[in-house]
C-alpha cells in the first residue's frame, strides 16, 4: 500500500517559488489501477516523480507498506526503485541494444547471471506479446511495440508497484487501448499496483478502479471511477470528463436558467416528455454526451429551463426524484443557489 500524507512539495526558480504540490493526502491499495489525472502544469509528474523518490518532497510522507520512504538511505531507495519501477511516454530504450539486451541490462546490473538473465528477458517479451522480437533494435519497432518492450523491461525485478507517466500519449488510439489492455492483464496476472498518469481521461475510464484529479498541485476530487463519472463536482473534474458541458456552459452563460443533468447509467424513460407532461415544463437541450465506464454508461445533457426562479425549481426539484441523476445549478432560484 503506498500512502501520501500532507505531501509538497516547491521549486525554487528565478522568477520566484512555485509550488508544484501542495497538501496531497491520498491512498493507494495493493492491486489497484490509480488514475492521477490533470491539465498540463497540474503536478502529476512532480507527484510520481515523489513516490519513488526521484524527488524529495519539501513536507509531507511517502509511505510504501508503512515505511516512510523519506528516511531511507541511498542504498535503501535504490532497493525500493527495484519496488516501484516505471514507463514513460518517450520508452526510454537505448537504441544500441536489441530488444532482449534491453530488458536484461536490470538484471545485469543488478549482478544476475546472464543467462539466467537472458532466460528471464525471453520470458517477459513474451508476456508482452514480442518472443519473436528479441533480436531487433528499438528503431525497427512500432511505438507500441517498443512501449511493450519497455514494459517488459520494468517487470524484470518483479517490481510490486508499475507507475505509468503518460505510457500512451505518445500512441494512437487502437495502440492505446492494446497497451492499456496489457496493463490490465499484468495487473490481474502479477497482482502489480498500477499508477497511471495521464491527462486524458478515456485511459482513466478504461483501465483505472480509482482516480484523483489533480489542479495547480492539490487534489480537488478523488473516488471510485465510477463515482466521479456519475457526480463530478470540482470544475477541473467536470472539464475533463465532459469538456465540451463547460464550453457549452461558458458560451450560454447568462443567456438562460442552465443546469446540468448528469447521469449515473442509462435512463430508461422520456425523461424531458415527462418532465413536459407532468411539470408543464419545455427544456431546450444546449448539449449532450455519453461515456462508457465499464459496462456502464455515463453521461450529461445541458439544458436552458424556460420561465423564472420558480420554474427552475420546479425542474430540478422533479429531476432530483429520478433515480441516478445529479442536477447541477449555476443560477440562483427560489431564494438559495443550488449546487448539487
Amino acid at each position: 500500500m503506498i500512502e501520501l500524507r500532507n505531501l509538497s512539495k516547491l521549486f525554487t526558480t528565478t522568477d520566484g517559488p512555485v509550488d508544484a504540490l501542495r497538501h496531497i493526502n491520498l491512498t493507494i491499495q495493493n492491486g489497484d489501477i490509480y488514475g492521477i489525472i490533470g491539465m498540463s502544469g497540474a503536478g502529476k509528474s512532480t507527484l510520481v516523480r515523489c513516490i519513488n523518490m526521484l524527488e524529495r518532497p519539501t513536507e509531507g510522507t511517502v509511505l510504501l507498506d508503512g515505511v516512510d520512504l523519506g528516511t531511507l538511505n541511498k542504498k535503501q531507495i535504490q532497493q525500493v526503485r527495484r519496488r516501484i519501477t516505471m514507463i514513460f511516454q518517450s520508452f526510454n530504450l537505448l537504441m544500441q541494444r536489441t530488444c532482449l539486451k534491453n530488458v536484461m541490462l536490470p538484471l545485469l546490473l543488478g549482478g544476475a547471471d546472464k543467462s539466467a538473465a537472458e532466460k528471464k528477458a525471453k520470458e517477459l517479451l513474451e508476456l508482452v506479446g514480442l518472443p519473436d522480437k528479441a533480436n531487433s533494435y528499438p528503431a525497427q519497432l512500432s511505438g507500441g511495440q517498443q512501449q511493450r518492450v519497455a514494459i517488459a523491461r520494468a517487470l524484470t525485478t518483479e517490481p510490486e508497484v508499475l507507475l505509468c507517466d503518460e505510457a500512451t500519449s505518445a500512441l494512437d488510439p487502437k495502440t492505446t487501448h492494446a497497451i492499456l489492455e496489457l496493463i490490465r492483464d499484468i495487473n490481474k496476472k502479477l497482482g502489480i499496483t498500477v499508477i497511471v498518469i495521464t491527462h486524458q481521461m478515456s485511459v482513466v475510464q478504461e483501465i483505472c478502479n480509482r482516480v484523483a484529479i489533480l489542479s495547480e498541485g492539490q487534489v480537488v476530487e478523488e473516488g471510485d471511477v465510477s463515482e466521479v463519472f456519475s457526480n463530478p463536482r470540482a470544475n477541473a473534474t467536470r472539464n475533463l470528463i465532459y469538456p465540451e458541458m463547460e464550453e457549452g456552459m461558458s458560451l450560454f452563460s447568462g443567456r438562460g436558467q442552465l443546469i446540468r443533468v448528469i447521469f449515473n447509467g442509462a435512463v430508461k424513460e422520456p425523461l424531458l416528455a415527462k418532465m413536459a407532461v407532468e411539470c408543464n415544463i419545455l427544456a431546450s437541450i444546449l448539449g449532450a454526451s455519453t461515456r462508457s465506464v465499464g459496462d456502464r454508461a455515463y453521461g450529461y445533457m445541458m439544458l436552458d429551463i424556460p420561465g423564472g426562479p420558480e420554474d427552475l425549481a420546479r425542474a430540478v426539484n422533479w429531476l432530483k426524484k429520478i433515480p441516478d441523476i445529479t442536477v447541477q445549478v449555476e443560477a440562483e432560484y427560489a431564494g438559495k443557489e443550488e449546487r448539487a
